[in-house]
């Protein structure tokens, strides 16, 4: 349940390791949209498509590990989704602007300590002399040569072909709620459609973000979600001979991302805005990179916005990847990181289904 990026990408490998395979989702009902425009979007849609594994700053526990697992299948399902008809490909590098002289002795121990994993320190002499010259803070850098993004609109296309291609059914309804079968009965679930089918399945994984909550509370599980609402900018560079040469897929200053596409453009973003109403103050603080923008920054013009909602969990740790029951496993909450964990998320929704079956639970 839940067709975003999560939940596709989860479908499509449990219908290559041979599970049938159902989809459900009302944004089934309509094709991937070519590019973000001015509306409010789902976070999958909404989304950059930052992924920043090598870069985090923690080195152990959970996080870590699904980011680690993340980033080493990345390579391998790029390569798979890759097609003719939905293109698909790694952007790198990623970098990241140190605001202070403190950041910068962290991200230089951070740098020493991960060389393996295609980290390093760039001081402030050493940043390129781009035609479009990267803000500078005047504090260097950190370079991760294998961190960056990768489309999201063009991997939900490519997943979808992929799926359809496996042999996976789509269907392009809400489920409203979930039963437990009784005992005897075929399937283990029963799931209650918009449409008022009663579909009866072994196994239910539900990835429907801020709607993931309002399914398993009336089974007797409390897992409460908030809103975090994030803005996007589309900016056209005022200067013709503007060029992204040098600059890296994805650079980082002031806690905002700034991603070049297209001729002379730039998208700038996200906003972390609890609830779901939009907040302009936001947008300038971003616009100025929280007062770090160099002038031809502050002059762009605004061509393009939208506003996604992220689903966070409330008092624990992002994301919800339980096994709920027998048959019920819940891979959502991801907030920020839908992108970067859905390779370790479906992994790990595939090893619960594959154990459930082999342990009859």
């Amino acid at each position: 349940m839940g067709a975003g990026i999560v939940g596709t990408a989860t479908s499509w490998h449990l219908s290559r390791l041979g599970h049938a395979v159902l989809l459900l989702d009302p944004c089934l009902a309509s094709a991937v949209p070519k590019a973000s425009s001015q509306r409010r979007l789902n976070g999958s849609t909404a989304s950059l498509g930052v992924l920043m594994g090598h870069a985090f700053r923690r080195s152990s526990g959970r996080g870590w590990r699904l980011r680690q697992l993340s980033m080493a299948l990345w390579p391998s399902w790029v390569s798979q989704l890759d097609h003719p008809t939905s293109p698909l490909s790694l952007q790198t590098p990623l970098a990241q602007l140190a605001a202070s002289e403190e950041e910068a002795e962290r991200m230089r121990q951070l740098a020493q300590a991960r060389q393996g994993r295609g980290l390093r320190f760039l001081d402030e002499p050493a940043l390129p002399p781009a035609p479009t010259p990267w803000p500078r803070p005047g504090h260097g850098a950190l370079l991760s040569e294998q961190d960056g993004r990768v489309d999201p609109l063009g991997l939900m296309r490519a997943l979808r072909r992929a799926f359809d291609a496996q042999g996976g059914t789509m269907q392009a309804t809400t489920a409203q709620r979930l039963e437990r079968s009784g005992a005897g009965c075929e399937g283990r679930w029963r799931v209650i459609t918009a449409d008022g089918d009663p579909l009866r399945v072994d196994a239910v994984v539900i990835c429907s973000a801020l709607g993931s909550s309002q399914l398993i509370e009336p089974l007797g599980h409390h897992r409460p979600m908030g809103a975090v609402l994030g803005q996007v900018l589309d900016l056209k560079l005022p200067n013709p001979q503007s060029s992204w040469k040098d600059w890296p897929a994805v650079l980082t200053c002031g806690g905002v991302n700034l991603i070049p596409h297209g001729d002379q453009q730039l998208w700038l973003g996200a906003t972390v805005e609890p609830g779901t109403v939009a907040d302009s103050s936001h947008v300038f603080a971003m616009k100025t990179l929280n007062k770090l923008a160099p002038p031809w920054l502050k002059d762009a013009e605004c061509i393009g916005q939208w506003q996604g909602l992220r689903a966070r969990p409330q008092d624990r740790p992002a994301p919800l990847l339980e096994h709920l029951e027998p048959g019920l496993i819940l891979a959502s909450g991801h907030y920020r990181n839908g992108v970067l964990l859905a390779p370790a998320s479906a992994e790990w929704v595939g090893q619960q289904i594959d154990s459930s079956i082999l342990t009859g639970s």
